[in-house]
């Protein structure tokens, strides 16, 4: 690990706020984490989101590649380093980056995922595992149990309703029991997939599933 760099806190409220409006589902989980496991988590998340977003701001495929190698040579530089370019998500991802020693073609490997979608459809386990991967980093997780799940909870995530999302998510509470409970901050968002919580429900019900291990 390295702990070299700092973000500076307009940066962090700035991936908080974004995560928080734009996936606020798999912000609540995230709150379980403790620091500062919570903020790489989100810085994480915000990344992803943006990476997303692509598909929305650049509709052209050659705009949306150009797009994606920004945001390539950016994530490659967060994990090097130098200081990283002042963009508020690039400072804290380098923050995240730099704290838990991730490889540049980690982060890297969640683009190309994206990638895929400029022409065609996402492939969401290849997009699913790769953000499951970073996760896992942050929390300092490495068993395959563990693994195994949170990588289905992340395609699963990517999917529509479904019988291979029902598929998935069976397959990742299977073993729950084998499951390390620090990965419960990736995996609780598995709860509103299929299920209607409302606003009010969704807050006891991740706090009450925390509680007991399950997802």
């Amino acid at each position: 690990m390295t702990d070299s760099y700092r973000a500076p806190e307009a940066s962090r409220r700035f991936v908080l706020d974004t995560v928080r409006t734009a996936d606020p589902d798999r912000f609540r989980g995230a709150l379980f984490a403790p620091e500062p496991a919570r903020g790489d988590l989100m810085a994480l998340l915000a990344f992803d989101h943006e990476l997303a977003r692509t598909r929305i701001v650049a509709r052209e495929p050659m705009l949306a590649r150009i797009r994606l190698e920004w945001w390539r040579e950016a994530a490659a530089e967060a994990a090097g380093a130098a200081k990283p370019r002042a963009q508020p998500l690039v400072e804290s991802l380098s923050e995240t980056a730099r704290r838990h020693g991730l490889a540049p073609q980690s982060l890297v490997a969640l683009v190309d995922a994206r990638e895929e979608e400029t022409e065609g459809p996402l492939d969401v386990l290849r997009a699913g595992h790769a953000l499951a991967d970073l996760q896992l980093a942050v929390l300092g997780l490495r068993d395959p149990v563990t693994r195994e799940a949170a990588r289905a909870v992340g395609a699963a995530w990517l999917m529509g309703a479904g019988p291979e999302r029902d598929a998935l998510l069976s397959e990742a509470r299977a073993r729950r029991r084998e499951v390390d409970p620090a990965a419960l901050p990736i995996l609780l968002p598995a709860l509103v997939l299929g299920r209607p919580l409302g606003p009010w429900r969704k807050p006891l019900a991740y706090w009450w599933s925390a509680r007991r291990g399950r997802y």
